[in-house]
């Protein structure tokens, strides 16, 4: 596989990353047969041209052709028209990189990924989604209750490793994949996005639609959101350090206030997605200055 090239980022001084890995032995080896490619967003009809036969010989994740992810995003006409127009000016700094997003738990990781696939032309995956065909089970929860976190960490770090000898990929990551050093090494052949998205705002999203599917937020009783952002805050009081060492913040606050919103609940995900668009083009352009 050849290396990557264009900028890089170099990590943040004062970003603290101090999670133990959990025992190498526990994660299932991952999968993927190079008959099954992955699927790209598609905006339009254009066929994907780009062939890397290294591609399909590395990446060993498992993925239907049309498993989530795959569907068509939807937007209005001036939306796609800034998308499309802000993709072509980010595509020459990316170069092929893959851009990881990153963000607690709700953020919107997945379906601002969906978007920003579509219009760059990318291949979108779920690293949550990913683990669990790995292991073969329908959840994350699951395997949680069935195994352990530090399980789930394992295979975890494991889909990142393989996902990071690919190019052109948008990758939605799980809320906890910072803590982990390694899965920073991965990460760093890409570039990274962090969704920042105030604890309010996701302890109500995740309250209205339930905490089932949060292993991390669904052990004690009591009120839906009072416990989810009891749990949140602890989460990113652990987290936070490691989520800033991303290359890009897209703050929703931000977002909301260039738009004379106070809820950040209102902003639509094309709007964040073109927001991480502008970050990218300003952190590649930044660090292309510079080098020159």
């Amino acid at each position: 596989m050849e290396a990557s090239v264009g900028i890089r980022a170099q990590p943040r001084a004062w970003a603290r990353l101090e999670m133990q890995h959990g025992p190498s032995s526990a994660r299932v080896p991952v999968r993927f047969p190079a008959e099954k490619q992955p699927q790209r967003l598609v905006l339009g009809t254009d066929p994907w041209r780009r062939k890397d036969p290294v591609r399909a010989a590395k990446l060993k994740v498992s993925c239907c052709k049309k498993s989530p992810g795959t569907e068509k995003v939807h937007y209005s006409a001036d939306e796609a028209l800034i998308l499309q127009q802000k993709a072509q000016d980010v595509l020459p700094y990316l170069d092929g990189r893959c851009v990881y997003l990153v963000g607690m738990m709700g953020s919107g990781k997945t379906t601002v990924g969906k978007i920003l696939a579509e219009v760059l032309g990318y291949s979108f995956f779920d690293s949550d989604k990913l683990v669990e065909k790995a292991v073969g089970m329908p959840s994350v929860a699951e395997i949680f209750q069935l195994h352990s976190e530090a399980f789930f960490r394992d295979n975890e770090s494991g889909v990142l490793r393989d996902l990071s000898s690919m190019h052109r990929l948008v990758v939605a990551t799980g809320g906890g994949a910072v803590v982990r050093p390694i899965n920073w090494s991965y990460m760093r052949k890409g570039l990274t996005v962090w969704l920042d998205v105030p604890l309010d705002a996701l302890a109500r999203r995740i309250a209205a639609v339930g905490t089932a599917s949060r292993p991390l937020l669904h052990q004690e009783p009591g009120d839906p959101y009072a416990k989810a952002y009891a749990k949140l805050t602890a989460l990113f009081e652990q987290r936070m350090d490691s989520y800033a060492n991303a290359d890009a913040r897209v703050s929703l606050e931000h977002i909301a206030l260039k738009q004379g919103y106070n809820d950040v609940t209102v902003l639509t995900p094309s709007a964040i997605a073109i927001e991480a668009l502008l970050k990218l083009e300003s952190f590649l352009t930044e660090k292309a200055m510079v080098r020159n």
